[in-house]
Order: structure tokens, then C-alpha cells, then sequence
């Protein structure tokens, strides 16, 4: 038989199951506890001997249903889910990460993740060295010094910037370093990390994953023997994620193939029409020829992705009156939802960072992170147009 298409798991992967009286969907577990009466039996399950589930905080059906389709997705042997995608992050890395361990990364990773490297983990006494985002060269100079963890993200999260994952994988590999990739921006539709030489993908699902910007989750993606590992340190500190936003998960995720190809499509239209306008200083998105990284991002991407951002001259006085006065955009901070959503990224994806550590990661405070959504893009450009149109003259003069 055919290999099954990516668009047919997401409707079909890890359903069947976990079907109940004739029901054609998931069905919600909201039960803590599972009981038997057998006493052998129950311990089987309890030792993992036998399928089944014992308590809510380790497993779950409708969460099982989930992690199965996002296995599927991405190929992998194992997967497991988490209560968000920084859930996901966090209890990976405390998985492997020991004091005196060596964490190699790159600079403009999501702000949460930088913060974990800038701060939470040296107060662990873990090593951590954050090289130039695309800069290979200086990535496998620095694995070569020595690694326990490299950790890549991309495209990246707000400046979309791309990193070549099967040179890195390689790299990594080469000094015995265990290779975790966010593939959060990308999806699984448009880019398998495990296929390219990674042993462990994460996602934030409450993105693309979820779709309706109605439930949190996370998920990790790889070897049964390191998924395993990872889901012994979540089922301990707790970060399980509810049966309900697993079903709204499940339901999301059936319709991720249309609605990521749809925003693709939206945002290499958007992105090219930003390029068109005086006051925009520079549009980041990987499908544009001149993007540093596109000739990367073509050869292990299947499609550029939704996600995109672009800064403006007169910096944060131009968002404060560009962004209100779109019609068809949530101002919040969210993106992968089939609603537009913009913002920048000072109130978004690094909010918790300073203007100066921002600055450093090269994330201009004029910077507006663009995550395309599913509706007519006529109307889309249209309404970036008049948008642009209501600038102020004070404005643009000082722009």
C-alpha cells in the first residue's frame, strides 16, 4: 500500500483506537482514574506490561489519541504530549541537562527558550553558548569544543531566520550531542526534522498544531528510547496536558494540511507586497529570493510556511498606528490561528526580554511578527493597504 499522505494522517492518525460505542470521533476523557478489578492485571498496566491507563497525570485516552496523530506527522517511533509547547521545552532539556553539561543554540531563538538559556539554566551551572542564527560555521566550531545538547529552532520565532538541520544533525552527532529541533513555525506539512538527521521535534500545538487559538499543548517527537525518558520527567512534574485540550487539539489538527497550505500561500503574497512599500525597512520571509536563508529553507522545507515579520521605519510610533487600524488581524499574542494575528515583538514572542536583549538578538523594537491566516487574500492586501494608507503625515515625515 501507498504511502499515507500527510493531509489524509491528519484527518485519519491515531483515531480508531480510541473510538468508542460506534462514535466516528474521539470522545473526551474527563476521568482522573482508570480501575480494575483484576489486582494483576492493574499492575501490568501500572509497569507498562500492558496497555491501559492507571491515572490522568500519566496517561490518558483522548491525549493518547493526540500524541499518536502528531507521531504519525512526524514520522517518529514515539511521541508524547505536555500542557504547553514551553512545557514541552522545559521538561525536555531538564530531561538530559545535568550541572557541567554544554548546551550549544543559536541567538534568536522564541523568547521563553532564550530565557530558559540566559537564565534558569546557568543557575544550573549548565554551559550555554548561543552562536550567530545561520552562521554554520561558527555552530560546528563551537560543537566541536564539546556538547551534550544543540538545540535549533526553524524557521525562527519572530525573525524567521533558517538553520541547515542535516549539516547541524551531523555536526551534532559528531561529538555525541543529542539534536532537539522547535519545528513549531514550520508544522510538520512543510518540514520533517527526524527525516534530516534530528533525534528529537518539538512543537508548540497550541499554533499551527491546534489552529483555532483555543487550547494549549505541547508535544515532543522521536526514538521510543529518549520519548520514553522524557515522558518518565513530565509524568513526575506534572505537565500533563487536559483530555479537553487534547480533543480540541485532535479536532484542530484535521484540518492542518488545507489550512497550512492556505497560509503559505498568504504569506508569500503578503510578503511580497510589503516589499512594494517605502515604509516598510525590511520583510523576513524565507520564500523571498533575497532571504539569507531561502536557498536552505528550499531544499528541507516542502513550503516556506505562514509565519513572517517585517519592520518599519519610525519604529515603535509606526506599529503604535499601523496596527490598530487593521480590519482583518487579532492584536494579540498568539500566531498559526486561521485569523491573521499581528503584533510586535516586543509584546509578543519577547516580551519578557529588554529592549538591549532584544537588540542583541537582532529584533528591532519596529519589528511586526505577521502570522498569515486563511481568508481571502485580496481582502488581506487590501486591508494592509489601507492601513498604510491612514499613517499619519507626522508619520511618515519622521519616517
Amino acid at each position: 500500500m501507498a504511502e499515507i499522505r500527510k493531509g489524509t494522517q491528519a484527518i485519519w492518525a491515531g483515531e480508531k483506537e480510541s473510538l468508542a460505542f460506534g462514535a466516528t470521533q474521539v470522545p473526551v476523557v474527563h476521568s482522573v482514574s482508570f480501575g480494575y478489578d483484576d489486582m494483576d492485571e492493574w499492575y501490568e498496566v501500572a509497569v507498562g506490561n500492558k496497555a491501559g491507563h492507571i491515572y490522568g497525570r500519566n496517561t490518558n485516552p483522548t491525549v493518547q489519541a493526540f500524541e499518536e496523530k502528531i507521531r504519525c506527522l512526524e514520522n517518529a517511533e514515539a511521541a508524547t504530549s505536555f500542557s504547553t509547547g514551553m512545557a514541552a521545552i522545559s521538561n525536555t532539556l531538564g530531561t538530559f541537562l545535568s550541572p557541567g553539561d554544554r548546551v550549544v543554540s543559536i541567538k534568536d531563538t522564541y523568547g521563553g527558550t532564550n530565557k530558559i538559556f540566559t537564565e534558569f539554566l546557568p543557575r544550573q551551572q549548565v554551559e550555554i553558548t548561543l552562536c550567530e542564527t545561520g552562521d554554520h560555521e561558527a555552530i560546528e566550531k563551537e560543537l566541536a569544543n564539546g556538547c551534550k545538547v544543540l538545540y535549533l529552532e526553524t524557521p525562527t520565532n519572530p525573525t524567521v531566520k533558517i538553520t541547515d538541520i542535516e549539516r547541524m544533525a551531523v555536526a551534532g552527532k559528531r561529538v555525541g550531542a543529542l539534536v532537539i529541533v522547535d519545528n513549531t513555525f514550520a508544522t510538520p506539512i512543510n518540514q520533517q526534522p527526524l527525516a534530516l538527521g534530528a533525534d528529537l521535534v518539538i512543537h508548540s500545538a497550541t499554533k499551527f498544531l491546534g489552529g483555532h487559538a483555543d487550547a494549549l499543548g505541547g508535544a515532543l517527537c522521536g526514538s521510543k528510547k529518549l520519548v520514553e525518558q522524557v515522558y518518565h520527567y513530565r509524568e513526575i512534574n506534572g505537565a500533563t496536558l487536559d483530555p479537553m485540550a487534547a480533543y480540541l487539539l485532535l479536532r484542530g489538527m484535521k484540518t492542518l494540511k488545507l489550512r497550512v497550505d492556505r497560509q503559505c500561500e498568504n504569506a508569500m503574497a503578503v510578503a511580497r507586497y510589503l516589499q512594494t512599500k517605502d515604509i516598510v525597512e525590511s520583510v523576513y520571509y524565507p520564500g523571498l529570493d533575497d532571504h539569507p536563508g531561502h536557498e536552505v529553507a528550499s531544499r528541507q522545507m516542502e513550503r516556506y510556511g505562514g509565519m513572517l515579520s517585517f519592520s518599519v521605519k519610525g519604529g515603535v510610533e509606526t506599529v503604535r498606528h499601523l496596527l490598530p487600524k487593521l480590519k482583518y488581524a487579532n492584536r494579540a499574542a498568539n500566531l498559526g490561528s486561521v485569523e491573521t494575528i499581528v503584533g510586535p515583538s516586543r509584546t509578543t514572542s519577547h516580551v519578557e526580554c529588554t529592549p538591549e536583549e532584544r537588540a542583541a538578538m537582532g529584533i528591532p523594537e519596529g519589528l511586526i511578527r505577521y502570522s498569515a491566516g486563511i481568508e481571502d487574500i485580496e481582502d488581506l492586501l487590501e486591508d494592509l493597504e489601507q492601513a498604510f494608507r491612514s499613517l499619519p503625515e507626522e508619520v511618515l515625515v519622521k519616517s
